[in-house]
């Protein structure tokens, strides 16, 4: 049979497919919006999400289908689907999609514009676990799994789904806090098993080209997804799984944090010393001790010990004042020894064991019981502790210990046991905060910090982090790939404890490269054990003012950043990127991770050894690249040995790339989007450039579609005898109009301009032949637009 059908593409499951010697197909046909393919041992479910995604899911004879999905939250979608049938095989196919099935034997294959990307091996088979198995490419590099230490290729492991922290780690993680069922391959598609229960995901461990997932229940569920390149694909997954909402403003500052502060005082102190030392702040983050005076024995108190905070509300109001936020750290436990043990349990808010009873058990912190987020009670009461501690004036949110970090198995949620809901646990508390925060404040954004959660949690507003590692050169080492790995799986903003977390090391140069880095990771927050401070204020003289330029830096940033923020928030699309999304034909890169892509138009290259003098960074091909520093212009596709400074890492830009930048600030409070340094790194190769700055009050949710915001477009055309640079504003949104204060940096300019015309009227010229800078310095009204001609010739 042939038909052309339309189809809506639903919103939840996904699917898996099976083959095996012994599978026999039996019928085929069309129900709704999916197809049917009927086997001896079962059914499969076929259905296109879009053009480029489609999934897969087989039930076994005498089982239902659960149609629930935990990751995927897409819309309806209206396509075009082709399906062809005759004796031998079964088509489906959209405009790039196209599934495949031979009957005998009975085999199912996916293809991307007609070339193969995926098949089952034995597809879906049953023993002491549930498993899923496929082909892979002898040439295959895999990434994916979630977080963990193993270099960008992780093909040859098998990775544990089964979040659980790491402690001290290194170079090396096999398991760590944040595990997620995707597989993304080299040949740029992504296979996501739709399933919570925990399990493991081979990525041919036994060498022997075979991918396998294995699980101990749940949906028999798959996504496969293509893209037409790495921006496209991270897009189509963030489509099928939700995207992040956008940051506070405020969150792409620089946080004061350690384990912990003690006292209000202390806390008060501490920001004070930010201020007079002019060292940026725009956070403050308590830990446990807000609730409690020891490490052991308070856990879920969850409010302020009034010996220590006397006044809570003051302390945070005046914090605000100072242009700080307040971030508290919460758990999911609730000790027995906790003030409110018998609360807990008269409320029924806990797990229960076999009898119905709470889940007792001990860990570090004491013996405790684990708050079930699963029950209508449980979830009530949280909800209840976040409200408060929102009224109170607290905008930011710490889930921490979310694998959960002690989780029996034997301990029952009212939707399932522990090892069934276990990796999705910090993904519903993320929802569950999200929620708090939008029923007490639904014009603001929160801040939301978590160290587990699941695939899809970027659409609560999770940030997360890598854990504890270890406060070692090691531990710098595994940074950079983590947080790549991360972003091509969804979530933009991992990023990790600067300085190190975990030990007594004080080691200034480690933590000055650490803190350099973080300038370019997605947060920046230094955080640690106490007993070697993470705050620049208190470390050596010469690291706290190279952590000072570091943190100038990184608020001078702003404009840029911001936009990378609204840029994840629209398309998916990761800050930190690997440098083979633009250089995808070169198979070195498919493994590098010395260096990474910041935005479109930074390639940074972190210091990850102590006493270096000389790095070797590779520039891409697709460019010519500028020395951010000294403004030195290098050839693309090329391997350089630069010499280390210690001062900054090595950072490059884009040559005839704008840059917008914002004067120095101690607070992005201070930041209103009316001061502009734009950088023009002028390439006589490059004839046109842009760059775009979005800009809104910086906290207002949903703010882009209630269009309270503006984009700004800086541009500059190259005509050979004349540089046209212009001023435009985008006019979908709606916020106010008004003067601007642009001052044009316009690099690597060899001869003086003969004239500089602002609409049309000559102005002087301010061009240093030494430095190569020609600075333009202009007011805009964004009513309207402007231009600003220099040119060369009389």
């Amino acid at each position: 049979m042939k038909a052309f059908i339309y189809i809506l593409a639903l919103l939840t499951t996904t699917s898996i497919l099976a083959q095996n010697p012994n599978r026999i197909f039996k019928d085929f046909k069309q129900k709704n919006h999916y197809y049917l393919v009927e086997v001896n041992d079962g059914t499969y479910e076929i259905e296109f999400l879009t053009d480029q995604m489609v999934k897969t899911s087989f039930i076994p004879n005498g089982e239902s289908f659960k149609r629930e999905s935990h990751a995927v939250v897409i819309g309806l979608k209206e396509m075009a689907i082709e399906d062809y049938e005759d004796d031998k095989n079964i088509e489906i196919s959209t405009n790039d999609l196209k599934v495949k099935i031979e009957k005998s034997p009975f085999q199912i294959s996916y293809y991307n514009n007609d070339k193969l990307i995926i098949s089952e091996k034995e597809g879906y088979r049953k023993d002491s676990l549930e498993n899923i198995q496929f082909n892979l490419k002898p040439h295959e590099i895999l990434y994916g799994g979630g977080a963990r230490a193993l270099g960008m290729n992780r093909r040859g492991h098998k990775l544990e789904l089964y979040n659980r922290a790491h402690y001290g780690y290194e170079t090396h993680s096999e398991l760590m806090n944040y595990t997620m069922p995707i597989v993304v391959s080299s040949d740029r598609y992504m296979i996501h098993f739709d399933n919570a229960p925990i399990g493991f995901l081979d990525l041919d461990s036994k060498g022997n080209n075979t991918l396998e997932y294995q699980t101990i229940s749940g949906r028999k569920t798959y996504q496969v997804i293509v893209g037409n390149d790495w921006d496209g694909l991270i897009a189509n997954y963030t489509e099928l799984t939700g995207r992040q909402p956008m940051l506070p403003r405020w969150a792409l500052g620089n946080f004061s944090s350690r384990f912990g502060y003690h006292s209000q005082e202390e806390v008060t102190n501490t920001i004070q010393k930010f201020r007079d030392e002019e060292i940026p702040v725009d956070a403050v983050i308590l830990d446990l001790y807000w609730f409690g005076k020891e490490v052991k024995g308070t856990m879920g108190n969850l409010k302020f010990d009034l010996d220590s905070f006397p006044k809570p509300k003051k302390m945070i109001q005046d914090l605000r004042k100072n242009n700080v936020e307040t971030i508290l750290i919460t758990e999911p436990f609730v000790l027995t020894t906790s003030d409110r043990w018998n609360e807990a349990v008269k409320e029924n808010i806990l797990a229960k064991d076999s009898l119905g009873n709470p889940y007792t058990y001990d860990f570090f912190f004491g013996n405790t019981g684990l708050i079930d987020i699963y029950s209508k009670e449980g979830y009530n009461w949280f909800s209840n502790v976040y409200k408060d501690l929102i009224n109170l004036g607290v905008t930011g949110m710490w889930g921490d210990l979310g694998e959960p970090e002690v989780h029996p198995s034997g301990l029952i949620h009212a939707t399932g046991t522990a090892d069934e809901v276990h990796n999705i646990y910090g993904h519903d508390w993320a929802r569950l905060v999200q929620s708090a925060y939008a029923d007490v404040k639904p014009q603001d954004r929160p801040f939301i910090l978590m160290r587990a959660a699941y695939s899809g949690s970027q659409r609560y507003g999770i940030v997360p982090w890598t854990g504890d590692v270890n406060r070692t050169w090691g531990g710098l080492q595994s940074q950079p790939e983590i947080a790549l790995q991360m972003g091509m799986q969804g979530i933009g903003y991992m990023h990790s404890d600067l300085g190190g977390f975990a030990g007594a090391n004080l080691d200034d140069e480690l933590y000055v490269r650490w803190l350099q880095y973080g300038v370019f990771q997605p947060i920046y927050r230094p955080h640690a054990q106490e007993e070697v401070a993470s705050e620049p204020v208190f470390r050596s003289e010469w690291a706290k003012n190279l952590s000072r330029e570091a943190i100038n830096l990184r608020y001078q940033m702003l404009p840029y950043n911001y936009n990378l923020v609204f840029e994840n928030y629209k398309t998916g699309k990761p800050l930190m990127r690997p440098l083979f999304f633009e250089e995808s034909d070169n198979t070195d890169l498919m493994t590098y991770s010395d260096a990474y892509f910041w935005g479109d138009d930074f390639v940074i290259a972190p210091v990850l050894k102590p006493a270096e003098k000389t790095k070797k960074v590779y520039l891409p091909k697709t460019a010519n690249w500028v020395d951010f520093y000294s403004k030195k212009k290098y050839e693309g596709g090329k391997e350089y040995e630069i010499k280390l400074k210690e001062d900054h890492i090595p950072t490059f830009v884009r040559s005839g790339a704008i840059i917008p930048m914002a004067p120095k600030m101690q607070s992005t409070k201070e930041y209103k989007g009316n001061e502009f340094i734009v950088n023009y790194y002028f390439d006589d190769e490059v004839q046109w450039s842009s760059a775009h700055v979005y800009n809104d009050n910086g906290l207002l949710a949903d703010a882009y579609e209630k269009k309270a915001y503006e984009t700004l477009v800086f541009a500059a055309e190259n005509q050979g005898e004349e540089i046209v640079l212009k001023l435009e504003r985008d006019w979908d949104g709606n916020y106010k109009k008004e003067e601007k204060s642009i001052t044009w940096k316009i690099h690597n300019l060899t001869q003086k301009p003969k004239s500089l015309k602002i609409e049309d009227k000559n102005y002087p010229i301010h061009w240093n032949k030494k430095s190569k800078v020609l600075q333009i310095e202009t007011k805009w009204n964004t009513a309207d637009s402007k231009s600003i001609r220099i040119q060369f010739k009389d």
